[in-house]
């Protein structure tokens, strides 16, 4: 009797631990209001890498914050050179510098970025049955956008690991497939 009751309470245990989980798992943020897009400039916003382009008068979300992160916190994987002359704009934030594209870097959207607590801090990154470290060296900017500061392009989504093409070779990617790829991702 006494063991039955000790299986039940450690089910009971498991049982709201998990639920829990889920909860935190299920936990986002919520928007924090809209910036206007604007024309950019003729020879401004450059698109390499299918990056878009903020369009006149279309209201586009921005965030304070980012999902919280796990051992596995879930986001979504795109392409940013942050070579000179890149889609990336200027230079990396987190050290004033250009990275070539063979370098496995990333940008993380506002609030993983975190204000710069994870800084030259690597990553680790797992999607398509591989995994790589990288190296966080800029934000992508989920709170404003679509100025000449952000190339003219929209605010970053919230939940955004922004990999230079280096990350998405070592993912195996297929080249013909890079730009948005559901990946899991914790520090390193």
């Amino acid at each position: 009797m006494k063991g039955i009751f000790c299986l039940s309470v450690l089910f009971l245990i498991i049982l709201h631990f998990s639920t829990y989980l889920i909860e935190v798992e299920a936990q986002s943020c919520n928007p924090s209001g809209s910036v206007r897009g604007t024309k950019p400039p003729p020879g401004q916003c450059n698109t390499e890498n299918d990056s878009e382009c903020c369009k006149e008068g279309k209201m586009y979300t921005i965030y304070n914050c980012s999902p919280p992160v796990s051992s596995q916190t879930r986001a979504h994987l795109t392409i940013n050179s942050f070579q000179r002359g890149g889609d990336g704009g200027g230079p990396s934030e987190c050290d004033d510098r250009f990275h070539n594209d063979d370098t496995p870097v990333v940008a993380l959207s506002t609030g993983w970025f975190n204000h710069q607590s994870r800084c030259l801090k690597n990553i680790r990154i797992s999607g398509n049955g591989r995994s790589v470290v990288a190296m966080v060296v800029d934000e992508c900017d989920s709170t404003r956008g679509c100025d000449s500061e952000h190339d003219y392009q929209p605010p970053c989504p919230n939940n955004i690991v922004d990999a230079s093409k280096a990350v998405w070779q070592a993912l195996g990617v297929p080249r013909s497939q890079w730009g948005g790829l559901d990946i899991v991702w914790s520090d390193a």
